[in-house]
């Protein structure tokens, strides 16, 4: 039986989230503060953790930071009042592999906790999410899924994984439009129409890595209402 920590201290929220998970399969625990959440991914080792920002003695932050610091790798979900981009920004650099604002539906958290956990099946199984394992390359940057190792000229890239697999999923396509729901569908796993921007909000992080090691203005281009695009050498 898989465990997922609710770590929220809104009580009727924590408990609603609680009956749907158990209704689920999944065992759950419910903390309602950042210490005792600590302790608790530490001692109980959850597979995924639902994870509010606004905390008694702790914010969400700094507990995402602390386990990523730990080398901890569950997958982090962000559940939050906090609707700008800079806080998603916040969470997805502290670690975060998902970010869903209050008020939320439970059916589409519930969809996206089992996306994780089906995405989480297909690696420990061999089969990568998003395609083959060939090296793909576009002009001086190289991704290679077997390795999950992406590069420029030949210095590496140090992304997330969630960070790999989205440029991975760009990279088998270099030079086409791949929508918002592809990418969903192929990076995160979502077989449900989900409203997200999570994707956006890593694209805007992948980008600044990539500008970094490039010194181009941007290889991924947002094609408006649609989706994305990453640029070929030849562009």
């Amino acid at each position: 039986m898989s465990r997922i920590l609710i770590v929220e201290d809104a009580r009727p929220i924590a408990q609603g989230i609680r009956v749907a998970l158990e209704h689920d399969g999944y065992e759950v625990r419910i903390v309602a503060d950042g210490a005792e959440a600590l302790d608790t991914i530490r001692r109980w080792m959850p597979r995924f953790v639902i994870l509010d920002l606004t905390l008694p003695s702790m914010d969400g932050i700094h507990v995402l930071r602390t386990i990523r610091s730990e080398g901890l790798t569950m997958p982090v979900l962000i559940l939050s009042a906090r609707v700008t981009e800079l806080d998603r920004v916040r969470g997805l650099r502290a670690g975060a592999d998902d970010y869903l604002i209050k008020p939320f539906s439970l059916d589409e958290l519930l969809a996206r906790i089992e996306a994780h956990f089906r995405r989480d099946a297909y690696q420990l199984a061999g089969r990568p999410q998003s395609g083959p394992d060939a090296d793909l390359q576009c002009g001086k940057l190289k991704v290679t899924a077997s390795t999950r190792i992406a590069s420029y000229a030949d210095a590496p890239l140090h992304l997330r994984p969630r960070e790999f697999d989205l440029l991975h999923a760009l990279a088998r396509r270099a030079g086409e439009v791949i929508t918002r729901t592809e990418l969903l569908r192929e990076v995160w796993g979502y077989e449900v129409e989900v409203e997200s921007r999570t994707i956006d909000t890593h694209v805007v992080e992948l980008r600044r890595k990539l500008r970094e090691a490039t010194g181009a203005a941007t290889m991924i281009l947002t094609v408006r209402k649609t989706g994305y695009r990453l640029l070929t050498s030849a562009e």
